[in-house]
């Protein structure tokens, strides 16, 4: 399959956490998959939403709602199963065939994690770009820093909920684009 380069995918997960250690019998579960289409030549962030996940393994804390605004109320009203939510990156966004980016690695090792314990097949190109890192590269930082910081050092606003995949994704889409001017 021929890469498609002319955007990159940029992913934020939410999932399910606990203020202290991971209770006995739950799992990390996504909750959100954050998404946009980053165009690499103009900039223009397109298709930006929030696929919300019902936990199959687990399920919302007081703290992760704290965390993120996603309560275990939303996630059974709206949430679809993580093999759609697998489909849908798949097929409505060619996520097999473009770069993606998230900030950070947890993204990655999550979205691998996931798919192997519950045997689905993963639906991301094998192009994985670190966000958090390349940014640290390229303003010679000497460290990595957060999304937040990040955005301030650019003197972009924070859009959105900080810790809401939807809106995180986008803001990261913003921080790729200004690294890759």
């Amino acid at each position: 399959m021929a890469r498609k380069l002319d955007k990159i995918l940029v992913i934020d997960l939410e999932a399910t956490c606990w203020k202290d250690k991971t209770p006995e019998g739950m799992h990390n579960d996504i909750i959100e998959i954050g998404i946009c289409l980053l165009d690499v030549k103009s900039g223009e962030i397109s298709d930006n939403r929030g696929i919300i996940v019902k936990p199959e393994r687990s399920i919302v804390s007081d703290f992760c709602t704290e965390l993120t605004t996603i309560t275990q109320n939303l996630v059974d009203m709206e949430g679809i199963a993580f093999t759609e939510a697998c489909r849908i990156l798949k097929n409505e966004y060619d996520a097999h065939a473009r770069p993606w980016a998230s900030f950070g690695a947890y993204d990655l090792r999550q979205f691998q994690r996931q798919c192997t314990e519950l045997k689905i097949a993963y639906p991301l190109g094998p192009s994985h770009i670190n966000v958090k890192t390349l940014f640290a590269l390229k303003y010679q930082l000497g460290h990595e820093t957060g999304m937040a910081g990040a955005l301030e050092m650019l003197n972009i606003p924070l859009e959105g909920t900080h810790h809401r995949g939807v809106d995180d994704a986008k803001n990261i889409a913003k921080i790729l684009h200004r690294i890759l001017q």
